[in-house]
């Protein structure tokens, strides 16, 4: 047990992401008991799950590595990792691995680290599939075993009971597969017996570092401090500071409720929180309420799919940016014709957007009558169709129209800006995630996998 408040060192959003030196150093000297940080999320996207990559490069996380595992050594706290190599799966942790492996090398590091796999078998989710175990989230139905089989990659998300085995077993360096951001955050603080809301509150608060700060652009980190009766944030650089509202508005971070949190085993509710300024800089909060639930793991899925080729223009003719919505109308009626023309039914099931950046392309939907016209708009072609080849020709075929279609036909055909020469692009195939369901279990642990690399025991040998 710690004696006190449990002190945990957060000091990036995520790894990669620009961990501070000076900060790290102040979260030590503030008596920090352990460093976690998240390392990844589904933000970018399926395709760091479907190719077990990560979004970050490896110098980045190598640099971050470098000074955690030096501050953790020399402090003699652990270092925690969760969700490796942006996407959690066994290769992105994998690749983490390898570069804490050189990291200890570099810096001559002998740490006991425990690696936590979450990446699942498909035989084993279709056993729980036919027992029942694994439902939906909307606004998906119920699972099947062919979209199992679809995928290339799933992981289950964990909570903190992998990590509090991890550190009992006296790991020195925890790297988690796909693990919730708050979980991460929260492990140390339960494993020494912090009160469950304010632990779970204070992981979800400081999930994305200084993000919960008022000048989030003021360094890197935060400290959390857990008592048992709340917890404190502050920043870990000294010109910066917490407020009510900048921890307070954190819950509303991927979050659809502001108040209610679901968890593995449980829901974190907020409702009754009070956040009080206790200083400049930090900011104290009591109330927080933990609420056990069956306990829950989500599934996330990845797979590649079809292929797509993309053309990109920029239009600056006033006539066709007084009238956008026309012209994005009579163009890809004219691009799905040309095609029906030239390729015929060799074309497959094939689709073909255009997307107007200056105008609607974020929303898809059309401005208000009246909406001023744009100075110039940016239009995307994207064509996806059943193989990269087929894309390919798609565009080929939509070419000249794209960079030529008049929106009166009785005036000079005009010629837009192509950014690109080739001006198309072959992308490749397109990543998504298949899976939008949870999976009930009786034992946080039995979806989990740990191996142990000690590197003492390699250096004694």
């Amino acid at each position: 047990m710690v004696d006190g408040p449990i002190r945990i060192l957060v000091p990036t959003g995520s790894l990669g992401a620009g961990a501070l030196e000076e900060e790290v150093r102040y979260g030590i000297a503030q008596g920090a008991h352990a460093i976690a940080t998240d390392a990844g999320s589904t933000d970018s996207g399926a395709a760091y799950l479907a190719l077990g990559i990560s979004k970050n490069n490896k110098g980045s996380v190598k640099r971050d590595l470098a000074i955690l595992m030096k501050a953790g050594a020399e402090a003699g706290i652990p270092v925690i990792v969760g969700t490796s190599g942006q996407a959690g799966g066994d290769k992105n942790l994998d690749w983490t691995r390898d570069i804490a492996l050189e990291v200890a090398a570099e810096l001559g590091l002998s740490p006991r680290i425990a690696l936590l796999y979450s990446e699942q078998d498909k035989a084993t989710l279709k056993t729980l599939n036919g027992q029942g175990k694994i439902t939906p989230l909307a606004p998906l139905g119920p699972l099947d075993d062919a979209t199992i089989d679809a995928c290339d990659h799933i992981v289950a998300a964990m909570g903190p009971e992998p990590y509090m085995a991890a550190l009992r077993g006296g790991a020195d360096v925890i790297l988690g597969g796909r693990t919730t951001d708050t979980a991460v955050l929260a492990c140390f603080a339960l494993l020494h017996g912090a009160p469950v809301g304010p632990a779970w509150h204070a992981g979800k608060v400081a999930e994305c570092g200084a993000q919960c700060t008022v000048y989030r652009d003021r360094g890197s980190g935060v400290l959390i401090s857990i008592g048992q009766d709340g917890f404190e944030v502050e920043p870990l650089t000294m010109n910066n500071r917490c407020d009510p509202e900048s921890v307070s508005a954190h819950m509303l971070y991927e979050n659809s409720d502001p108040f209610r949190l679901t968890e593995p085993g449980g829901v974190l509710d907020v409702t009754a929180a009070i956040y009080t300024p206790i200083d400049d800089r930090t900011v104290k909060v009591i109330g927080s309420v933990w609420e056990p639930k069956p306990y829950t793991m989500k599934l996330e899925g990845a797979a590649a799919s079809r292929y797509q080729t993309v053309m990109l223009i920029g239009i600056q003719d006033p006539d066709v940016l007084g009238r956008i919505d026309e012209f994005h109308d009579k163009m890809l009626g004219a691009l799905y014709h040309r095609v029906h023309s030239t390729i015929g039914e060799a074309a497959g099931d094939f689709h073909i957007s255009l997307r107007m950046y200056g105008w609607n392309a974020v929303s898809g939907d059309r401005p208000p009558e009246g909406t001023p016209a744009p100075r110039e708009i940016g239009v995307l072609f994207v064509a996806t169709a059943d193989s990269q080849e087929m894309a390919s020709q798609i565009a080929k075929a939509c070419n000249p129209y794209f960079f030529h279609f008049p929106l009166s036909m009785d005036k000079e055909l005009p010629s837009y800006g192509f950014a690109f020469t080739p001006a198309d692009i072959d992308r490749g195939p397109v990543y998504e995630f298949k899976l939008n369901h949870v999976v009930h279990i009786d034992d946080p642990m039995e979806l989990v996998r740990t191996e142990w690399i000690d590197l003492r025991k390699v250096e004694a040998a």
